[in-house]
C-alpha cells in the first residue's frame, strides 16, 4: 500500500522529521545529517502549505505529475498548496537540503498573499527545477537565516510583517536566478519555440476541427513543459505570451480563408475550431475590427 503524507501544517512537517515548531505558520529547516522519524523510503506528499528547498545532494527519485524533477546538487525545488509529489529515496540517503515551509494563513491580507501568484515557479514541473551558482545559494542562505532569526526571537506587533517580507525577498531573488537560467539555457529554449511553431501549424492543419480551440496547456504538454514553465519561457524569449502567438495564428488563418476560398464563415470557424461561429465573429471582430464578413467584402 502506497504511503501518503498531508503537509497541511508545520507542526505535520517537523513532526515527520521531529523538529521543534518555533513558528505554527512558518519554519526554516535544515535536514543536513537529520534521519526522519516517520518518512518512509518511498511516499506520497499531498501539500497544503507552501515550501522551497535547496538541495544540496541527490537524494532520489522526485516525481511531480507524471515526470521527474531535473535537480542536483545546488538545486532549488518548490511546492505549493494542491500540489502532489511522489519521492523514492536513494538506497544511501542521507538528507542535505534547507528550506521554507510557510501557510497560506501566513500572508493571507499582506501584499506577499496578494501578488503570489506572480511567482509562477511554484506551478514549475518537470525539468524545470532551478540550479545555483554559488554565490546565488550564499544569497538563498542569507534570507533564510533572516527569516529563521525573526522565528526564534519573542513574537511582537512588526514580527509578521517582517517575515513575510523576508519571504517575499526570497522569492524575488528566485525570479531573478530564474531569468539568468532562461538566458543561459537559450539554444534550448529556442528548440522549444521552433516545436512550438510546428505543433501550432500541426494543430491548425489537423485537429482544430475534432478537437476545438488550443489551449496554452495543450502545447507546454507537447513540449513536456509545465503551462506556466512554458508560458515564462516563451514571454522572455519573444516579449509575447503563447496566448498572443495562438491568436496570431487564428487571425492569420482565418484571412486567408475569407480571402483565398469560397467557405462560408461558418465552415471557416469551425474549421478554426469554435464551436459557434457566433464566437468566432466576436472573436475575428474583436481583434481585426470587422467581422468576418465585413472584411472580405472590403478586402476582395
Amino acid at each position: 500500500m502506497e504511503n501518503e503524507i498531508f503537509i497541511d501544517t508545520i507542526e505535520t512537517y517537523n513532526n515527520i522529521w521531529g523538529l521543534e515548531t518555533r513558528h505554527p505558520l512558518v519554519a526554516v529547516v535544515d535536514l543536513n545529517g537529520l534521519s526522519p522519524t516517520a518518512e518512509p523510503a518511498e511516499v506520497t506528499y499531498h501539500y497544503g502549505i507552501y515550501s522551497l528547498w535547496l538541495k544540496q545532494t541527490y537524494c532520489g527519485d522526485i516525481t511531480y505529475g507524471r515526470l521527474p524533477y531535473d535537480y542536483q546538487e545546488g538545486t532549488v525545488t518548490s511546492f505549493a498548496p494542491g500540489q502532489t509529489i511522489h519521492v523514492k529515496h536513494a538506497p544511501d540517503y542521507v538528507p542535505s537540503a534547507v528550506g521554507l515551509l510557510f501557510h497560506p494563513d501566513m500572508i493571507h491580507g499582506t501584499s506577499l498573499g496578494r501578488d503570489i501568484r506572480q511567482y509562477s515557479f511554484f506551478d514549475y514541473s518537470s525539468r524545470e527545477a532551478l540550479h545555483l551558482s554559488e554565490n546565488e545559494k550564499a544569497i538563498f542562505r542569507d534570507c533564510l537565516d533572516k527569516i529563521r532569526q525573526e522565528t526564534e526571537r519573542p513574537a511582537d506587533s512588526h514580527s509578521r510583517k517582517l517575515i513575510c517580507r523576508n519571504i517575499e525577498l526570497l522569492l524575488d531573488y528566485c525570479m531573478r536566478f530564474y531569468d539568468r537560467q532562461f538566458n543561459t539555457r537559450r539554444d534550448a529554449n529556442l528548440d522549444i519555440l521552433t516545436r512550438f511553431e510546428d505543433e501550432l501549424n500541426s494543430y491548425f492543419h489537423g485537429s482544430a476541427l475534432r478537437d476545438g480551440l488550443p489551449s496554452v496547456k495543450y502545447f507546454a504538454e507537447r513540449c513536456f513543459l509545465s503551462p506556466n514553465y512554458f508560458g515564462d519561457l516563451v514571454k522572455k524569449e519573444t516579449g509575447r505570451t503563447p496566448q498572443d502567438f495562438i491568436q496570431t495564428k487564428i487571425i492569420e488563418l482565418s484571412k486567408e480563408e475569407l480571402l483565398g476560398t469560397k467557405k462560408t464563415v461558418s465552415e471557416i470557424a469551425y474549421g478554426l475550431g469554435f464551436q459557434y461561429s457566433q464566437h468566432f465573429n466576436r472573436y475575428f471582430k474583436r481583434n481585426v475590427g470587422r467581422t468576418p464578413s465585413e472584411y472580405r467584402r472590403e478586402m476582395a
